[in-house]
């Protein structure tokens, strides 16, 4: 009896003790919500200038969203949920060009087939100085795109000026729903068929199926996949074109939200290509669904990928919609390869901006990525977390020599300007010289000329001691304004080390296994150690810890 009246009155001393921790929680609660009640009244009847209610909790809300430091998570206002909505799966109208801005001009910088703006005459190289009556001075390309795009079958007068030409260039437009090619082309490489997917748009799975069957009639006994520079897109594209690939039931990726739950995608169709020999490029620029596609291939050991790895932009964001017209989106979950690594690369953010790690933010090498978490394939091969995917056969773009490194430094306070010099004048050349033109040694020396006109100054010897640099710039460009993207790519291959590398492989590799002996073979061992053990790896079902 004694016993339990003493248990009695502990638990009476207890719960006071237990209740007043969630006093003291809910206090500060309420202290927090008084604080910024306080700074609010404050704002509102001292502020020196006068500020409407909504106006000032919008800011409130703003600054909250932006302390998050996670560029990724915006607060739309209603006109801002109205231009994301069209630009990610509203129907929209546009006249068929893409725009950069260029010495603070929107110029056009590419022009489609079979759109309004190839029917109206407009030429790559034009600036854009007016859309109906309003300047262009000092826009962004965001808001030309905002401008320029619009219903179907609405009209549009714009007004261009012409290097060359004296007197802008007006014309009316209809706008029209625009495909732009997710492949802008597929070629053959010998025997080895060669695809550039350039992003997840909505006519990407037709197309990469497409031009697959194009290139095995060729007569293709391996697959290039090119998934450099392509920032992502839409997320069913990933999925299915990672399908084409990979055997039914095959997971893919899968989701995870803080809350522990999880979203796993697997193939559901028969694939195109089951098993014809098949390498990814990927780089620093490939993100997002083009990292969903590696990461599955690679863990299956459907692929070898070979070049750099890839940005780490695995983050979900889903849309809240909020009164008033508003929207809040909002970074809720994660994505993970097959495997379990995750695809974000965490990074560190001040205002909302991206800050350079230069220890984490470098080039990749072979040594460096075997300082990452390792985990194992289905097959048994040790492949890599920590962010992004990291290629199985890591080939950095070729490097310049040291004069032309001098060169490029000399031109990167204006590199800007340069790029305009570069840009025009290989659009001028690519109007009057033959489809089998040579290089003009002349050429060179005009372009630094020009670039002069735009205040570059450059030591004509640091100039000439860089040439190959600027003769490779000048080739690319002006093949490309000739003779198209494909004639480019052809060109600008003994430029292009990773897709060497990669053809290389498929000319001396008959099947997949193939592939990675020799994507094996070019491991180097670093100070005499072998390959590491895969301390790291899950066991088969688990997940290992992020």
């Amino acid at each position: 009896m004694r016993r339990s009246r003493k248990l009695a009155v502990i638990a009476v001393l207890l719960t006071p003790l237990v209740a007043g921790g969630f006093l003291l929680q809910a206090r500060g609660g309420r202290e927090s919500a008084l604080l910024l009640d306080q700074v609010l009244s404050l704002i509102s009847e001292r502020f020196v200038d006068t500020l409407p209610q909504g106006t000032m909790y919008e800011k409130a809300a703003r600054g909250l969203v932006r302390e998050l430091n996670d560029p990724y998570t915006e607060l739309l206002s209603p006109k801002e949920l109205k231009q994301f909505t069209t630009r990610t799966g509203g129907r929209y109208g546009g006249l068929g060009m893409s725009i950069q801005l260029r010495d603070e001009q929107i110029v056009v910088a590419n022009v489609f087939p079979h759109t309004p703006a190839e029917r109206g005459g407009v030429r790559e190289g034009d600036r854009i100085i007016q859309v109906d009556t309003m300047s262009t001075r000092g826009w962004s390309t965001q808001r030309a795109s905002d401008v320029l795009t619009g219903t179907p079958g609405t009209k549009v007068r714009v007004k261009f000026s012409r290097p060359g030409v004296d007197e802008p260039i007006e014309g009316e437009f209809t706008r029209a729903i625009v495909n732009v090619p997710a492949v802008p082309f597929g070629i053959m490489f010998g025997t080895v068929g060669y695809l550039p997917l350039a992003s997840f748009n909505e006519h990407a799975v037709n197309e990469v199926e497409r031009n697959i069957k194009d290139l095995t009639a060729r007569g293709a006994k391996g697959i290039i996949l090119d998934l450099r520079n392509n920032p992502g897109g839409i997320l069913e594209q990933s999925l299915t074109i990672s399908n084409l690939f990979l055997r039914p039931g095959a997971e893919i990726a899968s989701v995870r939200a803080r809350n522990g739950e999880t979203q796993s995608y697997v193939a559901r169709s028969q694939p195109a290509l089951p098993t014809t020999p098949l390498i990814v490029l990927t780089d620093e620029r490939s993100a997002s669904a083009s990292e969903i596609v590696a990461g599955a291939l690679q863990d299956h050991d459907r692929a070898v990928i070979v070049g750099q790895t890839t940005y780490g932009k695995g983050l979900v964001q889903s849309v809240f919609n909020l009164d008033g017209g508003y929207a809040l989106k909002l970074t809720t979950a994660k994505w993970f390869t097959p495997s379990g690594r995750s695809i974000q690369k965490e990074r560190r953010f001040i205002d909302g901006q991206f800050v350079e790690d230069t220890v984490r933010d470098t080039l990749e090498t072979d040594a460096s990525k075997k300082s990452r978490p390792a985990y194992k394939s289905d097959g048994g091969r040790v492949v890599y977390g920590g962010g992004g995917i990291t290629p199985d056969v890591i080939v950095p773009d070729d490097t310049m020599s040291a004069q032309e490194q001098t060169l490029f430094k000399a031109l990167l306070p204006k590199f800007s300007e340069f790029s305009s010099a570069l840009l025009d004048y290989s659009l001028e050349l690519s109007r009057k010289t033959p489809r089998d033109f040579q290089q003009m040694p002349l050429w060179r020396e005009e372009l630094r000329r020009r670039s002069e006109t735009r205040g570059i100054k450059v030591d004509p010897a640091v100039w000439e001691a860089g040439g190959r640099y600027v003769d490779q710039q000048l080739e690319r460009y002006v093949t490309r304004y000739a003779l198209g993207d494909s004639a480019a790519m052809r060109v600008t291959l003994k430029f292009d080390a990773p897709l060497r590398k990669a053809i290389d492989m498929m000319n001396k590799g008959q099947t997949q296994k193939d592939l990675f002996t020799l994507a094996q073979a070019t491991l180097k061992p670093i100070n005499g150690a072998t390959a590491p053990k895969n301390q790291n790896a899950a066991a088969p079902g688990a997940r290992p810890p992020q």
